[in-house]
């Protein structure tokens, strides 16, 4: 045990010194490291209760996505009645069922296998448990009633905020913060940390924002203030602009192209006016409708409408067929930045409220850091003396292993682009007493070892040998809870697992190796008769 070859002894020295030089750039201004090499830019990112910060707490808006899901089976109902040529009335949402009437009774079975071809197994673990997306059932007198179970909403709800949470992580990378926190809390709701964004209005702008784009026609037929007075087709809608003073617009149902066939939207300028605007571009199958769209209707205006507000209705002068085009509407230039952004990252499917706010100061997080630095500096300080005044000059080999064990926590996670919280703070602190339990336990064993009658070398072989396995086990079923803190735990409770993780890998490395290693050149150097512990 107490034997290295050279190469072994090398390897060790350089593995420890290579993963403590990863904690460097955490002593230089951030600004210096960015002009070094990119591998060599590294380093720990401080928490939201460290530098300071937004905290949000969003919840999807539960009823909106039950809405659209009715809604959506009501256009099914319609698509698959007409395009099986029957006949209906009354098709209607009730409750949390769509409803129709079939005209002929003869015509009632095949509009109900016809329907019951909408049903779908629900995904995930749901779907092995049997549930359906769909309930059709013939209610008599020839209404047919789909109901959607509460599975399928929920199911539904779940969907919606997994791309909730795509979209959120989009927008707020795209402001340019730091390492935000971006997590499911619940069934419902999102949990948003943004460390060193200390104005959160900003960010609730954009996120409540659901910017769900559509081009649609306006409908020119209608007056403005006939529609306001009751008088508005069937397959039309009012809206308002979304600029002040606020302007009636009569704008067609039918949605020519949605704001999903974008591929990239940047603010600009227009080059005639100098007024901001926004540039955008279609995917293939927008530049084809919108190519389409346009060449229809030369000469009518036409919607951009953006969260049911009308934010440009210029007319079209000719076909526009190169898939790319202008929005203008008395933008400043950071609404126009905005706008992008949010055109850029997508629509959200639903809407999304703020439940919770809280701001966290930067004097805050500098008192938590100095609180942690103070509590850290205590706590080590009276280990190295115990360790000291214990085992004396074993002592020392040991709070120089725990040193370079701390040197490698700071190493690993500045490699990992880890984010250090103040719980993170209390896993290294912890890390260092399993560090010196791992080193009191080898102690211990060599002394039985001395009292058993064993020479000096030989003491301190046995020491590590046999106290391998009770270190293994202990520190094995201590990573366990950690990667179990992990899983299940959020913020800064993960944040705690990973630096408790992390230590207890670098712990067993210095222990049996580091240590082993300062002991083994002692020995060779010293030939010593007796053990100083």
């Amino acid at each position: 045990m107490l034997y290295f070859t050279r190469w072994k002894a090398l390897g060790i020295i350089l593995t420890a010194l290579v993963v403590c030089l990863c904690a460097v750039p955490n002593f230089f201004p951030e600004a210096r490291v960015r002009t070094w090499p990119e591998w060599a830019q590294r380093r720990l990112v401080l928490g939201l209760d460290l530098q300071g910060g937004s905290y949000l707490l969003l919840e999807i808006d539960a009823n909106y996505v039950k809405k659209e899901k009715l809604d959506q089976v009501r256009d099914d109902v319609r698509r698959v009645l007409r395009e099986a040529r029957i006949g209906y009335t009354g098709l209607s949402t009730k409750g949390d069922a769509v409803e129709v009437h079939i005209r002929k009774d003869t015509e009632q079975a095949t509009a109900l296998a016809k329907l019951r071809e909408l049903i779908q197994p629900l995904g995930g673990l749901l779907g092995s448990n049997g549930q359906r997306s769909l309930e059709v059932t013939d209610a008599g007198g020839g209404l047919i009633r789909l109901r959607v179970p509460e599975a399928a909403v929920n199911d539904r709800i779940r969907q919606a905020i997994d791309q909730s949470m795509q979209i959120v992580e989009k927008r707020v990378n795209q402001l340019g913060t730091v390492e935000p926190v971006i997590q499911r809390q619940g069934t419902d709701r999102i949990l948003v940390q943004v460390p060193g964004l200390q104005d959160p209005t900003h960010l609730k702008q954009l996120l409540g924002k659901t910017a769900k784009m559509e081009f649609r026609m306006v409908d020119s037929s209608v007056p403005p203030d006939q529609a306001q007075a009751g008088s508005l087709p069937p397959d039309d809608e009012l809206l308002m602009s979304a600029s002040s003073p606020k302007v009636p617009y009569v704008i067609r149902k039918q949605v020519l192209v949605s704001g999903g066939d974008l591929t990239d939207a940047q603010p600009g300028f227009d080059p005639r006016t100098s007024e901001p605007v926004v540039n955008f571009k279609f995917n293939t199958a927008g530049s084809r409708k919108f190519a389409q769209a346009t060449s229809e209707n030369v000469g009518q205006p036409f919607a951009i409408v953006l969260d049911n507000e009308v934010i440009s209705a210029p007319v079209i002068r000719e076909p526009i067929t190169g898939g790319q085009g202008q929005i203008s509407g008395n933008f400043t230039v950071e609404s126009a930045n905005d706008l992008a952004v949010l055109l850029r990252a997508g629509a959200l499917p639903a809407p999304l409220t703020v439940v919770e706010e809280r701001t966290v100061g930067p004097g805050l997080g500098q008192d938590s850091i100095e609180k942690g630095e103070l509590a850290a500096y205590v706590g080590a300080i009276m280990v190295v003396v115990f360790m000291l005044v214990t085992y004396r000059l074993f002592g020392v080999f040991a709070n120089v292993a725990v040193v370079i064990n701390v040197a490698m926590i700071f190493g690993l996670l500045s490699l990992l682009n880890a984010t250090l919280t103040l719980p993170g703070i209390a896993g290294i602190v912890l890390t260092v007493g399993i560090a010196v339990d791992s080193n009191v336990l080898i102690y211990e064993r060599i002394r039985e070892e001395i009292r058993g009658g064993r020479n000096a070398i030989s003491a301190i072989d046995a020491g590590f040998k046999r106290a391998l396995a009770t270190i293994l086990d202990s520190n094995i079923t201590t990573f366990i809870a950690a990667a179990v803190l992990f899983m299940i735990g959020t913020g800064p409770v993960r944040g705690f697992a990973v630096t408790l993780g992390i230590g207890i890998i670098t712990t067993v490395f210095t222990a049996f190796t580091l240590t082993r290693l300062i002991v083994a050149g002692w020995v060779r150097w010293k030939r010593p008769q007796t053990v100083p512990i």
